[in-house]
């Protein structure tokens, strides 16, 4: 029994996460108007399907900001691309709330979509100061400063650690060797 519900918790868990991934591989959807808009910073474009070339313009595409009521107030930009998709982009675009209309060269309209650009946030750099002292590195409290009474007692250890390796080395080789 408690196999049995573990296997099940995880098979849902599984089940909801292939669901989600074949979500996000699908990408984003296409609008109903027949129109994809999408923003990359300041920068928004759009892109279609439903527009054919006549006299070897696909269309004209216009952005509106929210004071503005029809296609001919935008900033117009011509549709570019192929049979399969055309698109057409606008930089240094300003944050705010905009409608995209895409109108084909034969005077149909491909479609109208919302589409809010956020402003774009640039981290500032500032400098900051090195270390008063330099690198700090070092063996342990290597950045610490101690005193003199510190200093005199490790010299003392230090001293007598040679004082007794000398002496144990004279005395090892004062004795004769003896098989």
């Amino acid at each position: 029994m408690r196999n049995s519900s573990l296997f099940l918790r995880s098979g849902l868990t599984v089940a909801a996460a292939s669901a989600l991934s074949f979500l996000v591989a699908a990408g984003p959807a296409e609008a109903q108007s027949g129109i994809s808009v999408s923003t990359t910073g300041s920068t928004v474009s759009v892109t279609t399907r439903a527009c054919t070339s006549v006299n070897g313009s696909w269309g004209t595409a216009s952005l509106l900001n929210s004071r503005q009521a029809n296609f001919s107030q935008g900033r117009q930009v011509s549709l570019s691309g192929t049979t399969a998709l055309q698109s057409a982009a606008w930089s240094n675009v300003s944050a705010g709330t905009y409608t995209v209309i895409v109108i084909c060269s034969d005077g149909t309209t491909a479609g109208t979509q919302s589409v809010i650009v956020s402003p774009s946030v640039r981290p500032t750099i500032s400098a900051t100061a090195s270390p008063s002292r330099g690198v700090m590195g070092g063996v342990g409290g290597g950045s610490q400063d101690y005193g003199t009474l510190t200093l005199v007692g490790g010299g003392l250890l230090v001293g007598t650690g040679v004082a007794a390796t000398a002496w144990y080395l004279r005395r090892r080789t004062s004795k004769p060797y003896r098989l």
